[in-house]
């Protein structure tokens, strides 16, 4: 296993909708037989912290907020996809979403983000889209933890010529971030092995 620490050099923004309902249902339909009252039970933490309206951080139950370790895989195929369309055909992994989902594990399942320079403050944007009714514009209400955070996790492989894979991507995290509004540069981190 190695352990990895991201130190975000741009604020992280938090992913999870304040309200419990509308996460619950969208957590339950993605999880089968039942699976995810782990994620509605540290949801209900962390709503009584912000409204409804907003995208929140996952609390424990001191109030801490983090990541699952899903988020972390998540980046992984984000950052694999995107670069499998500038690689030449010989150095793309292929079937990457299943080669992710079962070769390569994040451990803890709870990611702590220790914030380093500050509290959780609010990101508020907006959000245009072209309809056929015209231009709409709304605003988007997120958490953000500040830049300077840091998050550490270990990465398990069973196939370890994936590291210099997983090197690259993390590298990218430079370039597009963790998180919500990542093409505008939020989420943006650099990283380090660490020795255990």
């Amino acid at each position: 296993m190695k352990t990895i620490e991201l130190t975000f050099t741009e604020p992280l923004l938090a992913t999870t909708a304040g309200d419990k309902e509308l996460a619950t249902e969208f957590i339950l339909s993605k999880r089968p037989n039942g699976a995810g009252e782990d994620e509605a039970d540290a949801l209900e933490t962390a709503k009584e912290a912000i409204e409804k309206s907003s995208t929140i951080f996952m609390r424990d139950d001191k109030g801490r907020p983090f990541l699952w370790d899903y988020q972390v895989k998540g980046f992984f195929k984000d950052a694999c996809g995107m670069l499998n369309r500038a690689a030449p055909a010989a150095k793309k992994v292929k079937a990457y979403k299943k080669v992710i989902d079962g070769l390569i594990f994040v451990a803890p399942r709870r990611l702590p983000i220790v914030m380093n320079g500050g509290g959780i403050t609010i990101i508020e944007r907006p959000l245009r889209a072209s309809t056929a009714q015209g231009e709409r514009i709304a605003l988007a209400r997120s958490e953000a933890a500040p830049a300077g955070s840091t998050l550490r996790f270990g990465v398990t492989m069973i196939d370890e010529k994936l590291w210099k894979k997983i090197k690259i991507w993390l590298d990218y995290g430079e370039l597009r971030g963790l998180g919500q509004w990542r093409n505008s540069g939020m989420g943006r981190f650099v990283w380090q092995e660490v020795k255990s």
